[in-house]
């Protein structure tokens, strides 16, 4: 009897445990993480696709493909890759993708048709303007398609995938055995593919610059072989750089040829290392119209170059004269701001470049005469006057009889000014003036 009892005891305790896990498991289902949602991103709850998840040629972070070769897309479809791809299922890329193994266009359509879907989700896409759900859950039309309402006539959203700016042969690299992974990354561990899992430039490289044909066939690295060709007007075969999705321009890693801001900059390191691959998009004109001044570009010289630019033209005046003409750009505008000596001095339109006389070179020396201007900053002279006209008026033959640049006691220190820079005496004296003796 004892034992009786001890059983029912046991019994009753283990029915109460049991209904208190009915009552607990509910509540911490409810209050635990959501389940996850698949097929609407490449990984559950949209998390970052690792990097060995992506196409080869990938960098690390990525930025993904070009935007320009394969222009933005809209997937109004949920789809998991992982979920049909496994060995229990049986299917391959060729069961939905077969379209592609024959393909010699990136133009073609190579996305599968619903009815492909018809056999194992007991649908009916035969007339797509009156489609038949299948039985079970996952052949209702919202399971697939996004936003989805049978309010609004059986319409689903349009997909949008536009085709991409490329001459590509899914044919040829077919028959040479290349695998989709070697394109397109292992899809088979990812859910939805989106763009990011497009060739990668940089991988198609892997293959094409490799100098055996035996491995990339005859399809070499030029950039005529993947893209468009442009308009040669006679000439080379260019590619086509402008599209509806942006301008093509190539990346930093191929020859360091990106074009950013800085590319003003080091564009002529990259044209002396290969001319012929600026050769791809650019014409000879593209060069010389800016190179020999017919086209200034406004980033050639920063933004404060009016004031700075006396002291480079007289330092380097060949540089300027690369794309400036004296007669035809220098004096016009130096005569128009009183710069030049023929400038007029009463002119409405001209602004002369010096403060007035009787300031400027009137003495006595005041605030403003160019003597302590000179003193201040000889290089702002010297961008525009040499040391002749300084002697104009300064030599012992100058104007008036000349000034005397030797000031009070010079004579005690001539002789270490001389033999530091002997230069600014022969300006006025010859070689064999007695005077110099006196500071020999």
């Amino acid at each position: 009897m004892r034992a009786a009892l001890t059983y029912g005891r046991g019994l009753l305790l283990s029915v109460l445990a049991f209904l208190v896990i009915l009552a607990v498991v509910p509540l911490a289902l409810a209050e635990g993480p959501a389940a996850p949602l698949h097929g609407l991103a490449p990984l559950p709850n949209d998390q970052e696709v690792p990097h060995p998840l992506l196409p080869p040629g990938s960098f690390s972070p990525d930025e993904g493909p070009s935007d320009v070769i394969f222009p933005a897309q809209h997937i109004t479809l949920r789809f998991n890759h992982a979920r049909h791809l496994t060995k229990e299922m049986g299917l391959t890329c060729r069961t939905c993708h077969g379209k592609a193994y024959g393909s010699a266009s990136a133009q073609d359509v190579l996305l599968p048709k619903g009815s492909t879907c018809d056999t194992c989700h007991s649908t009916d896409h035969d007339d797509l303007k009156a489609v038949k759900p299948g039985t079970d859950a996952n052949g209702q039309c919202a399971y697939c398609h996004l936003g989805y309402k049978a309010t609004d006539g059986n319409a689903v959203a349009a997909l949008e995938m536009p085709r991409a700016n490329l001459v590509f042969d899914h044919k040829s690299h077919v028959d040479r055995n290349i695998g989709c992974a070697q394109c397109h990354g292992p899809v088979e561990q990812l859910e939805l593919a989106t763009r990011d899992q497009l060739p990668r430039m940089r991988g198609c490289f892997h293959c094409h610059e490799m100098p055996d044909s035996a491995s990339r066939g005859t399809a070499k690295s030029a950039c005529d072989t993947c893209h468009f060709k442009g308009d040669s007007k006679g000439g080379p075969t260019r590619i086509k750089t402008m599209f509806a999705s942006g301008t093509l321009e190539p990346p930093r890693w191929l020859h360091n040829a990106e074009h950013t801001p800085d590319f003003i900059d080091r564009h002529k390191l990259v044209a002396a290392d290969d001319s012929t691959f600026c050769a791809n998009c650019h014409t000879e004109d593209f060069c010389t119209d800016c190179h020999d001044g017919r086209v200034r570009p406004r980033s050639i010289h920063p933004n404060d170059y009016l004031n700075m630019h006396p002291v480079e033209a007289r330092m380097e005046p060949q540089k300027c004269q690369s794309c400036h003409r004296e007669q035809s750009f220098c004096l016009d505008c130096h005569l128009r701001v009183g710069v030049a000596e023929s400038s007029p001095t009463n002119s409405k339109d001209s602004a002369r470049f010096h403060p007035a006389k009787s300031i400027w070179s009137d003495p006595p020396m005041k605030p403003g005469s160019h003597g302590f201007e000179a003193e201040r900053n000889l290089n702002a002279c010297v961008s525009c006057h040499t040391e002749r006209d300084c002697v104009n008026c300064h030599g012992a033959l100058g104007v008036g009889g000349g000034f005397d640049p030797h000031k009070n006691g010079f004579l005690g220190g001539c002789a270490t000014q001389m033999r530091r820079n002997p230069r600014p005496c022969f300006v006025c004296h010859e070689p064999s003036d007695p005077h110099l003796s006196q500071c020999r």
